[in-house]
């Protein structure tokens, strides 16, 4: 049973979809409804939302903007854009991030069931079972992976030093190497057993097999990108971006690398059931810096063996310069608690800012969501977003009960957009309305 998130502005068509989704007889256990971006993210961010439907043209945060938000939160959740525009520029972004279709209004009912339907049996779909075929006989099963040479010249150009532009000739194009912005992910299964015990070589490849076409099918949908194996059968990735996409986009392109390598991660584990490590590279001009960005991924997978209950590292998150020795656990530990104090501290000032994200708070500390909200949680027992809400409630709490304001003047003072919002997350945080713990 799955949990759907019905988002739009216009409390009418919430309501219609939601009406529609309940009588559908569709394996779904919850609906929740939102009116704005940002109370569909209080929801995704407190809650266990698997299907997000969302309208593209809404006030402040519109539908694709939510749909960025939401994968830096939870890169799993699927989605299903609405629209009263067919503006090929929408649909052709709501597709780059994932989105499982664009629908136009006014909706078909019929069409819309289909969607939601085909959304639903996809997560439905039995996972990969690589352990039946480790207990099978399957010593005549065969994977129709040869290598080939493109594959081969790309590895080679992951691995050779600084190639000069002028003596690449057409290489690059013969490849499709055509950026001419590029990164490097890469990813490394866990293969050993519970047990300790290592692999067959069959079993490595099945599991290897498996792993490759995980990646290709989330990646299916990144026009120009290269999903192959590295000559250790590890996981090779090539991003590359034309300049519009960078000039039109350039600071979203490292949460969306980030948002990849955690889908990565998710999918590994759920579906082949072992562990994963994915090292990010930044993103660099040129394809004769594919090595350095080769050896950027590398060297990030290194942390994995500082920490071990994180497993998605981008390269930039690290000072790497500081780090030409051994570094201590204490110098580690010193440099963390001053990223968490920090992002406390600009909480404490901010939480009552409109529209506050983890991206924003990320960006004051010059490092990626992903690593500060792991920081975050491992240092004070709480995310992120459960300390900015915590911080909204107490502070409308007294107010509650302090002041004669009125409902909307404290949603506003707290940051929340609508005191429908407001009093929404705060019955969900402490089991009364607002109205009722005034009485």
């Amino acid at each position: 049973m799955y949990n759907v998130l019905v988002v739009d502005d216009e409390p009418l068509i919430c309501k219609g979809l939601a009406g529609l989704l309940t009588s559908s007889g569709l394996a779904i256990d919850g609906i929740t409804t939102a009116y704005s971006g940002q109370e569909a993210l209080d929801y995704i961010r407190m809650g266990d939302i698997d299907l997000l439907v969302t309208d593209i043209q809404m006030g402040e945060m519109n539908g694709i903007e939510l749909m960025q938000q939401a994968k830096i939160v939870k890169p799993w959740v699927q989605t299903i854009i609405i629209s009263a525009h067919e503006t090929f520029q929408y649909a052709q972004r709501a597709l780059q991030l994932g989105a499982k279709d664009y629908l136009i209004k006014p909706l078909n009912s019929e069409q819309f069931l289909d969607s939601v339907r085909s959304v639903l049996l996809k997560m439905e779909r039995p996972a990969p079972q690589v352990e039946h075929f480790l207990m099978a006989d399957n010593e005549h099963f065969r994977m129709e992976e040869p290598p080939s040479e493109r594959i081969e010249r790309l590895n080679q150009r992951l691995s050779t030093e600084l190639v000069q532009p002028e003596q690449a000739g057409l290489d690059e194009s013969e490849l499709g190497l055509i950026g001419p912005y590029f990164a490097v992910i890469k990813m490394k299964l866990g293969l050993t057993k519970d047990s300790g015990a290592s692999f067959s070589r069959q079993d490595l490849n099945l599991i290897q097999y498996a792993a490759l076409n995980i990646a290709k099918e989330l990646l299916e949908q990144e026009p120009h990108t290269f999903v192959f194996y590295s000559p250790e059968r590890d996981i090779n990735i090539i991003l590359q971006w034309g300049e519009q996409e960078m000039e039109e986009n350039a600071s979203g392109k490292i949460h969306h690398l980030e948002m990849i390598g955690r889908s990565l991660h998710h999918h590994v584990e759920l579906y082949l059931k072992r562990s994963c490590t994915v090292g990010i590279s930044q993103i660099l001009r040129g394809p004769e810096f594919l090595s350095v960005l080769s050896r950027q991924a590398d060297k990030a997978m290194l942390w994995s063996e500082q920490l071990h209950d994180f497993h998605v590292f981008y390269y930039g998150d690290f000072n790497w310069h500081n780090y030409a020795q051994e570094t201590s656990q204490e110098v580690l530990s010193s440099q963390s608690n001053r990223i968490v104090e920090n992002t406390r501290q600009y909480i404490e000032e901010h939480y009552r800012q409109k529209g506050l994200t983890i991206h924003e708070v990320a960006k004051n500390n010059h490092v990626s969501p992903n690593y500060l909200s792991y920081l975050f949680k491992k240092y004070t027992g709480s995310s992120l977003w459960e300390y900015v809400v915590k911080l909204r409630m107490e502070e409308s709490r007294s107010l509650i009960l302090s002041t004669d304001l009125r409902r909307y003047e404290i949603a506003e003072r707290v940051g929340y957009e609508s005191p429908e919002h407001f009093s929404k997350i705060f019955k969900k945080y402490y089991g009364v309305s607002p109205s009722e713990l005034k009485k």
